[in-house]
């Protein structure tokens, strides 16, 4: 079995655990991650509520790819679906497509995540997942605050959401003391600051981009696009987005990316990206080249680009496209890493091109003599293909969604007069600690609609 792992079909999570050494084989990696599940308890608000829906939906979507042992829902009922993330008609059905089980009691041995109004649970690990205006997280069951769980604006649910699988993920690890006993998330109109605590200076939601292009549609860039149809617009056809790729949907792409599953392997990632979109009612055009020094924004393309490679030449090259604005997100890396993020916006104190120079590719850290790949080594994998094994990053989708969520909010709190983040850093194991360097920026000029 082993024989038959390369870097198209490897589990980027699997891999955490190929890494740091806790797994033997890649089939003990697998199997360690067969052993994590949640339950996911739902309360009526969710009937209802756009945001509640969306805090569900995005939940469901991340931990269904990390958790393999498996992810219920109990609580659903058939209500209209009110989110456009699901190609279904009712909640319950879009759960289901989403990876989730539909249940009426719940696994006494997995964690409880509850969204709205649910009874307590009792004698297990329990987080619930709470919101307000454009801050987001989860709260330990033991832990009384919480917040308004408004509609103000659905990414703080995706965020509370997000917030939720990373606790879920580590409480299973056992890589972190406090997971299952603190609370996590963060303030998307103030990065670093108590998410907890009320911010006079929230403004309403009250305008959304209208046309954006989309670099990259792996990990990061399929989180931007689900992140974009969580957004209240009052008519997605008057959405324009560019889609940027070249590259296919590989099996490795379900384990970290919302819009992938393995019955799509081999199609390109824009056509894949666009036809979600698309049945969300958004307008999209495809560029399936790479991007580099060759790509150019023309006089009626989105001036404003997100950015999700995983590259340091292709992000050097961001500055000589014409873009008027580009909000680049990265992804940290190997088994101590894959948690970070990171977030750069141009034009800034520094060109791109003086951020990433186009010889620096970077130096992975080196794992191949953990236990998993001499194992592979043995069962037959030549050193080609080791090395492309050993070369790929650990991932996760609930922090490319936290990544992306701040880029996204970037747009948003430009548009409502707030200064730019020029960089901004931090980790999934500790939102309260982003670092933020601020700048004043002129008036959002790139293309807004109003809110539905």
């Amino acid at each position: 079995m082993n024989a038959l792992i390369d870097h198209t079909r490897l589990h980027r999570t699997a891999k955490y655990f190929m890494d740091n050494g806790r797994a033997a084989t890649h089939g003990d990696a697998m199997d360690i991650l067969r052993g994590f599940g949640a339950s996911i308890r739902v309360g009526p608000e969710a009937a209802t509520s756009i945001a509640h829906q969306a805090a569900l939906l995005t939940l469901v979507n991340l931990t269904r790819r990390t958790l393999l042992g498996g992810v219920e829902v109990l609580g659903v009922t058939d209500a209209p679906l009110l989110v456009p993330l699901a190609r279904a008609h009712t909640l319950a059905d879009a759960v289901a497509e989403l990876g989730g089980t539909l249940a009426q009691s719940g696994n006494p041995l997995w964690p409880i995540v509850q969204i709205g109004t649910v009874p307590q649970a009792a004698n297990n690990t329990a987080w619930s997942l709470t919101w307000e205006r454009w801050r987001g997280g989860v709260v330990p069951q033991h832990d009384v605050r919480r917040l308004a769980d408004d509609e103000a604006n659905p990414l703080a649910a995706a965020v509370a959401a997000a917030a939720a699988a990373a606790e879920l993920f580590a409480w299973h690890a056992k890589d972190h003391p406090m997971a299952g006993w603190r609370a996590a998330g963060l303030s998307l109109w103030n990065p670093g600051a108590n998410w907890l605590a009320p911010d006079e200076s929230e403004p309403p939601l009250s305008y959304l981009p209208s046309s954006v292009w989309l670099i990259g549609l792996g990990n990061l860039g399929q989180a931007f696009a689900w992140l974009l149809a969580c957004l209240p617009y009052a008519d997605r056809s008057k959405v324009e987005l560019t889609l940027q790729d070249y590259d296919v949907i590989a099996d490795s792409n379900d384990s970290t990316s919302l819009l992938s599953s393995l019955p799509l392997v081999g199609i390109k990632k824009t056509r894949v990206t666009a036809h979600w979109l698309e049945a969300a009612g958004f307008t999209t055009a495809l560029e399936e080249r790479r991007f580099g020094p060759w790509t150019l924004r023309g006089p009626h393309d989105p001036a404003v680009a997100f950015c999700g490679v995983d590259n340091a030449p292709t992000r050097a090259d961001l500055g000589s496209a014409k873009f008027e604005l580009v909000v680049e997100a990265g992804l940290g890396a190997g088994p101590g890493g894959f948690r970070n993020f990171s977030l750069h916006t141009f034009p800034a104190s520094r060109r791109p091109d003086q951020i990433w120079r186009r010889e620096d590719a970077g130096s992975a850290i080196d794992v191949s003599a953990m236990p998993a790949y001499s194992a592979l080594r043995k069962s037959g994998l030549d050193t080609c293909g080791l090395a492309q094994l050993a070369s790929r990053t650990v991932g996760v989708p609930f922090v490319g969604l936290i990544a992306a969520a701040l880029a996204v909010s970037e747009l948003l709190r430009r548009l409502h007069g707030a200064e730019g983040v020029e960089t901004a850093s931090g980790s999934a194991l500790n939102l309260g600690d982003i670092a933020c360097v601020r700048i004043p920026v002129s008036p959002y000029a790139f293309g807004h609609v109003p809110v539905r």
